[in-house]
């Protein structure tokens, strides 16, 4: 039995060391790579395996896959307003209870990785068009603190991963 908590696959999100242009840069190449895999992780896998849960108790790969635009949607939103206010206070959301609703259960897959292709687009043209200055600027979470658009970026492309990894994962464990 492998001792790898199957909850975080690569591991819990960390912050840590210098942030430098090039790591900054990788962040941002990860989320715009993150459709492209998740399409990969998902597109022949037929409707009983996709709604699969990834761990006991978890969500099903299809959650998973409509939970990912759901989240970054916000993350976007949260960006833009970082960008354009100062320091607003951003609204958190139940995630957990957004998985449980009717589009997160049967939506097919295809229309979130059509949304993640197009938020995905937009919001690397955003990132890979700031001064270097505009990462600096924050929002303040009421659960979270205060983020800063570089944290959000080093957050959502850990995020992508995280569950990208959920799906993977699971496909290695069942053979699939």
């Amino acid at each position: 039995m492998s001792d790898i908590d199957v909850r975080y696959p690569i591991g819990p999100f960390r912050l840590e060391g210098e942030v430098t242009p090039a790591r900054r840069a990788g962040w941002i190449d990860e989320i715009a790579a993150l459709p492209r895999l998740l399409r990969a992780a998902v597109t022949d896998l037929p409707p009983a395996r996709l709604d699969t849960p990834y761990r006991p108790d978890g969500w099903t790969v299809r959650q998973v896959v409509h939970h990912l635009p759901d989240s970054h949607l916000n993350a976007y939103c949260r960006c833009k307003l970082a960008l354009t206010e100062q320091e607003p206070i951003i609204k958190p959301y139940d995630e957990a209870a957004w998985a449980m609703l009717p589009d997160s259960q049967q939506t097919p897959p295809e229309v979130s990785l059509a949304l993640l292709d197009a938020l995905h687009l937009r919001w690397v043209v955003l990132l890979r068009a700031l001064p270097p200055a505009d990462f600096s600027r924050t929002v303040r979470h009421p659960e979270m603190g205060t983020l800063s658009v570089e944290k959000l970026t080093a957050l959502y492309a850990w995020h992508g991963r995280h569950h990208l990894a959920h799906i993977t994962a699971l496909r290695q464990r069942q053979g699939w």
